[in-house]
């Protein structure tokens, strides 16, 4: 490295910046494919509409992954106004973040994956019986008449369970970001808070 330049930044903080990124992509790209997922057929002469909204679970999936996008935007700034932070200052220790915003960062992180886990899985059960259908209630497949609708559907799917996996990344990172620097602590008890708070 040439004399007077500036150090750059750590790898575990570009590391997390591209996966913050990549996760709010995934996300809104989830969301977009999903409420943009829209489809009319005639059937038996009458012009039926599939829309996200015909299956609460897609709707709360849309939500929650357009939440999560925008939050993850948010995490995004952070972390490169840290990032920059860092390097201008030659990477102090107590700078980068304080502990409480740390364990809130944490807990959020942790808190959306699971949200996001959680609600793409309730939309891919929910929509596995319109893919299949069940002949003991008399509900009949309807991915067989809104082809495009549940290609859709299921691509963005796809993206929010790609993001939701990429959430569970960036938790550890969370973690690690409060955890590594015991020096910063403001005190060991709000330490052993968080730990509960991560276990449970």
């Amino acid at each position: 490295m040439a004399a007077g330049s500036p150090p750059l930044a750590p790898s575990p903080a570009r590391a997390e910046c591209v996966l913050r990124g990549a996760c709010a992509a995934m996300a809104a790209a989830g969301a977009l494919l999903l409420g943009l997922s829209a489809q009319t057929k005639t059937v038996l002469f009458v012009q039926r509409r599939a829309v996200p909204k015909d299956v609460q679970a897609l709707w709360v999936l849309i939500v929650s992954a357009s939440a999560a996008a925008g939050y993850h935007v948010v995490q995004l700034a952070r972390c490169l106004y840290m990032a920059r932070l860092a390097v201008a200052t030659g990477g102090g220790g107590c700078r980068r973040l304080s502990r409480g915003v740390a364990c809130a960062s944490f807990l959020l992180d942790k808190g959306c994956a699971y949200m996001v886990f959680a609600t793409t899985v309730a939309a891919l059960q929910a929509c596995f019986v319109g893919l299949i259908g069940v002949e003991a209630l008399q509900w009949s497949k309807l991915c067989n008449i809104y082809t495009r609708f549940c290609e859709q559907a299921a691509a963005g799917m796809l993206c929010s369970m790609l993001a939701g996996g990429g959430m569970a990344v960036l938790s550890a990172f969370s973690a690690r970001e409060l955890f590594r620097r015991p020096a910063c602590c403001s005190s060991s008890a709000a330490a052993g808070q968080c730990a509960r708070l991560a276990l449970g």
